[in-house]
């Protein structure tokens, strides 16, 4: 019991350059529970950086072609941003922004609801994937 408490301890400051030490901690073929307890917020911040083409993060900031993503998690899929048009697919998807939804919607965002106008392809690595959620979620939380 201690030995994983330490191994999450010592991860906790690894940063992206230890990716191996996190997936293996994760486990084989790991959940996205699995992955979140290794995800490592300022990895997904790096990753996050293609997305400021088109989203914002910080608190207030405007919508450009995407909404403003602060503090995302928790709120309706499509009303993040009361200033920002919605495509009917994701009006069509319902539910709040959670773990799971979005590791669903950063896989496959045409797949998770086609017709979207957002024509970025995904994330299919599930490690990156946990890695912005924790990202989207310590952002949300300043």
């Amino acid at each position: 019991m201690i030995f994983p408490l330490l191994s999450m301890l010592a991860l906790a400051g690894c940063g992206d350059g230890d990716r191996a030490a996190r997936l293996k901690a994760a486990g084989p073929n790991p959940s996205l529970d699995a992955l979140m307890k290794v995800a490592d917020a300022d990895a997904g911040a790096r990753t996050f950086g293609q997305c400021l083409a088109c989203h914002t993060i910080g608190k207030g900031e405007l919508d450009r072609a995407g909404p403003n993503l602060h503090g995302i998690m928790g709120k309706p899929v499509a009303g993040g941003s009361a200033r920002y048009g919605y495509t009917a697919a994701l009006e069509r998807v319902g539910g709040h922004w959670d773990r799971a939804t979005m590791n669903r919607w950063l896989t496959s965002p045409q797949r998770f609801a086609p017709g979207t106008k957002m024509t970025f392809e995904g994330l299919p690595d599930p490690l990156a994937r946990a890695d912005v959620i924790a990202y989207l979620e310590r952002e949300g939380r300043q």
